[in-house]
């Protein structure tokens, strides 16, 4: 019977690493205290997990952020020169904060989810 066979664990896996990859690697390894590199890649399959990130709802939050932001330049220059502001002035930049913080809202309720 071949060593293999009485392992506990008979499936070999290897794969190769670059000088810096192998640095980072042990690094990770001192950060979570586990001496055993073995151990470590095993339990990053097991347990871990890769995030990968959709900024769209940010982006799209940072574009009606512009708008609005042009839109108080716009107001605060007419307040300049006339030395007062409309309540509808007021109401436009609100009705515009609106969906902002539906946005808002939105990209927390995912980020909590992570």
């Amino acid at each position: 019977m071949s060593i293999e066979k009485k392992r506990r664990r008979p499936v070999r896996i290897v794969f190769r690493l670059d000088e810096f990859e192998v640095a980072l690697l042990e690094e990770k390894m001192r950060e979570a205290g586990i001496q055993n590199r073995e151990a470590y890649i095993r339990k990053m399959i097991l347990d871990g997990y890769v995030l990968k990130l959709d900024f769209s709802d940010v982006k799209h939050m940072v574009w009606l952020l512009s708008n609005v932001a042009s839109n108080i330049n716009q107001i605060a220059k007419r307040a300049n020169e006339t030395r007062s502001v409309s309540v509808d002035d007021i109401r436009s930049i609100q009705a515009e904060l609106e969906p902002i913080w539906a946005e808002l809202r939105a990209v927390m309720k995912k980020l909590a989810k992570l």
